[in-house]
């Protein structure tokens, strides 16, 4: 444990992914696998995955200490951080929510979550599977502006984000080698700052109770959303740790 609270690995399905396969256990309290990162290594102790992942891609069988996270679960999670509409409504983002949510982590250490996808080669560690983040969603229009969302709100919790892969990110969290992830420290944000950035989403009124909402964004101020994120990348680039 880190002072007491957990150091939290999540795994997603990036083609790095496999990288983790090798991990000592020990570097991690938890280890929580999105949609088909179980493939990677069998050791996770939590799957956080949506209603329509398919049954027959899903583990064949579970330990007595392993569990699956679905949409009962990690809906009202990201629903008490603000919602996917401004948190960003890809598994990487909506697994860590409920993280910091269920576990009040110390760290939350990202890999095969970078969300880059390249137009020729592996997409996934599995091979070549449906890019999520970038389909036409109001809530995915600038995917490193919800990390640095992300990071600011987890310092409010005083919970660190990092990085562990060494590829092209998405994610504009401080980069970490595995094995130190447990000296990680929150970015030192402002909180008056972000207080005032969620006021401005709360003004908005874009609450999805039940986690569903109109991805086009017909009757949602797009450049109210922008501006959003933009302030969002401003006051992470300022209080980022260097």
């Amino acid at each position: 444990m880190t002072e007491g609270r957990p150091a939290v690995l999540i795994l997603g399905s990036g083609p790095n992914a496999v990288t983790a396969a090798t991990w000592p256990k020990a570097w991690f309290d938890e280890i929580v696998v999105i949609n088909n990162a179980w493939r990677v290594r069998d050791d996770w102790d939590v799957i956080v995955f949506p209603e329509d992942f398919p049954p027959d891609r899903r583990p064949p069988r579970f330990s007595a200490e392993q569990r699956s996270v679905e949409a009962d679960a990690f809906v009202p999670a990201q629903n008490a951080f603000g919602g996917f509409v401004f948190a960003g409504a890809t598994m990487a983002y909506t697994a860590a929510y409920w993280v910091l949510a269920a576990r009040a982590p110390a760290v939350m250490a990202f890999m095969g979550c970078d969300m880059m996808y390249p137009k020729t080669g592996p997409t996934h560690f599995y091979g070549t599977g449906a890019p999520d983040p970038l389909r036409d969603d109001v809530s995915l229009r600038d995917l490193a502006a919800k990390s640095a969302r992300l990071a600011l709100l987890a310092a409010g919790e005083d919970c660190a984000c990092v990085n562990l892969s060494s590829d092209p990110s998405s994610l504009l969290f401080p980069r970490c080698p595995p094995d130190c992830l447990r000296a990680a420290r929150p970015c030192a944000a402002d909180h008056t700052a972000v207080a005032k950035l969620r006021a401005k989403e709360d003004a908005l009124g874009y609450v999805t109770p039940d986690g569903r909402y109109d991805p086009t964004g017909a009757c949602m101020d797009i450049a109210a959303l922008d501006a959003l994120d933009s302030g969002w990348r401003t006051l992470f680039a300022q209080t980022a740790p260097a």
